[in-house]
């Protein structure tokens, strides 16, 4: 297969992936998905399998859960409501795949979610894209910020949100509805072992934070020319993004780097916000 067709085979199924992350709430069929990606029903299956390392039935469920993990750990909906939105028949039935999938059911996942094994489910081949990415350089504005230390495995990073959004709310010193949310990348989770990964988990304040229990600090994101490309979608997926930053772009701007790590602002979080629907906005600070 030339290059040509093998990246035509690569965005039927982008297709595919799209069009599930944005249906979950609607009956999936192997047929339907077939249609939109141009394949034969009666190889799609064999093909998505092959292409995705996991059945098409098994990664759709997979997303739903997913979605009902944020919605487990970060909301208070009802385990009910939750258990129809992933399109379970009942909370039994929701509750069975749930453990089978984590280890957990829903409400022991709701008080202490168990994020490695989580995490362990959701290791699939990584999907690339044919895109070419918009980079504008802007002027970011010094914004001090509340911010808890994640330091240990991305994987555990979840963790510390919980903790964070516990101290956003009984302080009210950075309300998730008007106070801007950053997050600090210090090192590349694929090259870093997982005791030493650092992630800075960020909202913007407009006074000192005084001592807390939680350990939030003070800190600032300096003023300064940025590299910035918006990323659409999962946060899992913003290592597309980071590395057409530093791989593609930076060697042929002519920009040399700043003493400053890339950072995230989050424009819309989950579990308010669909996963599809997410947008994130990564910077790159430059001299």
């Amino acid at each position: 297969m030339n290059q040509s067709r093998e990246d035509a085979y690569r965005e039927r199924f982008n297709k595919v992936f799209d069009y599930i992350e944005q249906h979950l709430d609607e009956s999936l069929s192997v047929e339907q998905l077939s249609q939109i990606a141009h394949f034969s029903k009666f190889h799609f299956h064999r093909q998505f399998s092959d292409y995705g390392g996991i059945s098409v039935i098994r990664y759709i469920q997979l997303m739903r859960l997913k979605r009902a993990s944020y919605q487990l750990a970060f909301s208070t909906d009802r385990i009910t409501e939750i258990a129809l939105n992933a399109v379970f028949e009942n909370p039994e039935s929701f509750s069975r795949a749930f453990k089978n999938t984590f280890g957990q059911t829903p409400t022991e996942f709701r008080k202490h979610p168990k994020w490695q094994p989580w995490s362990e489910r959701y290791q699939f081949p990584s999907r690339e894209r044919i895109k070419s990415m918009e980079v504008k350089i802007s002027n970011f504005k010094q914004t001090k910020i509340a911010v808890l230390e994640h330091r240990g495995a991305m994987t555990l990073v979840n963790d510390s949100v919980k903790i964070f959004i516990d101290w956003r709310k009984s302080s009210g010193l950075s309300p998730v509805k008007t106070s801007q949310s950053f997050g600090i990348v210090y090192d590349n989770p694929d090259t870093t072992p997982p005791d030493d990964f650092r992630f800075d988990i960020c909202g913007s304040v407009l006074q000192e934070v005084p001592s807390n229990p939680q350990g939030i600090i003070n800190k600032t994101i300096p003023e300064g020319r940025c590299a910035v490309v918006r990323h659409l979608g999962a946060h899992d997926r913003l290592g597309e993004n980071i590395y057409y930053l530093y791989r593609e772009w930076l060697p042929g701007s002519g920009e040399e780097l700043r003493d400053f790590p890339l950072f995230f602002h989050y424009l819309n979080l989950m579990p308010d916000t669909p996963e599809h629907e997410l947008v994130t906005d990564i910077y790159l600070p430059l001299k």
